[in-house]
């Protein structure tokens, strides 16, 4: 039976990996700092199994690591239009946070096989951009914004703590996560949120930049299936296969909301973002090689979402 912790436990990716683990009867130990994108009412939920332990604490705090297999780390700040207005959040979760947890990795008692391996969360942002064809995991890292810069320094204190320290590492880099209990600044939920008041969703660069969506219970199944097929000291990336400019995906979301609504009277396009990339897209081969594919399509579970967020979302 496996021991990890899952720092950002009460976030969007880190409440389905803290589930998916849960389910797997593994024991999981939840950190969380409790900020304004976390969801503490997932506590109910958590605290029900047995198997479950909660710590409130930044990363950057953690005085101690219990035994345990492995630290899944998705604690982070991921908004890439916070990032642009106030880096210093970004470099204290995302590089100094990361710096922190490889720390307590060193020191722990024992070495070699009694570290725990870090399980890191990354993102297909480090890449940069890419016109055509796909990034495969020995690209080069070109991030062109500080939160994807961030995740990329994160990346590289890894490569190098491993080999220095020799600490075991996964790194994983998911396109972009989708699902229901994702936070009001993201595109999905925060369109709905925008109808919802009768406010024009806003768009930057005319809604053009193309992202590959993949939902976040396939991110916490690719993760199960890395940790059980025992590998270390690899990237993979994580790829939902369904690729879409960002107006597309509106215009699926006023439909969904109300068949009769306008894009054109909508939308607000009247503005564009620092840095923007044109489009991400990955090869997941190497993983999909480990037995793994996505199993939830996005326009079934968009519907479902849009539904969820219209009826039942505290605005």
């Amino acid at each position: 039976m496996k021991v990890v912790y899952v720092t950002g436990c009460l976030g969007f990716i880190g409440s389905y990996v803290t589930r998916a683990c849960l389910e797997q009867g593994w024991y999981v130990r939840g950190v969380d700092k409790i900020t304004y994108a976390s969801n503490p009412k997932l506590l109910d939920e958590f605290y029900k199994n047995p198997n479950f332990i909660f710590e409130e604490e930044d990363i950057n705090d953690i005085k101690f690591l219990y035994e345990c297999d492995y630290i899944i780390n998705t604690a982070a700040e991921t908004h890439v239009g916070n990032s642009i207005v106030k880096s210093e959040d970004f470099l204290h979760s995302n590089v100094n946070g990361v710096h922190h947890l490889l720390e307590l990795i060193r020191n722990y008692r024992g070495e070699g096989k009694d570290r725990p391996t870090l399980l890191h969360f990354s993102t297909d942002e480090v890449y940069g951009d890419i016109t055509e064809g796909d990034h495969i995991e020995t690209d080069m890292l070109k991030p062109s914004n500080p939160y994807s810069a961030t995740k990329a320094a994160a990346d590289q204190l890894i490569l190098a703590w491993n080999r220095t320290y020799d600490i075991n590492y996964i790194i994983l880099r998911p396109t972009n996560n989708y699902g229901i209990g994702q936070y009001v600044e993201k595109l999905i939920p925060k369109a709905v949120k925008c109808l919802f008041l009768n406010k024009k969703i806003p768009l930057h660069n005319k809604g053009l930049p193309i992202r590959n969506w993949l939902h976040a219970a396939d991110t916490a199944s690719a993760t199960i299936k890395i940790i059980e097929s025992n590998t270390f000291n690899e990237i993979y990336n994580i790829c939902g296969g369904y690729e879409q400019s960002n107006i597309e995906t509106v215009s699926k979301i006023l439909y969904l909301y109300d068949e009769k609504l306008n894009i054109k009277d909508c939308i607000n396009t009247s503005f564009d973002r620092e840095g923007q990339d044109v489009r991400y897209a990955l090869c997941d081969s190497k993983l999909r090689s480990l037995g793994w594919s996505p199993r939830i399509k996005f326009d079934t579970e968009l519907k479902n979402i849009v539904k969820h967020y219209k009826n039942n979302f505290i605005w």
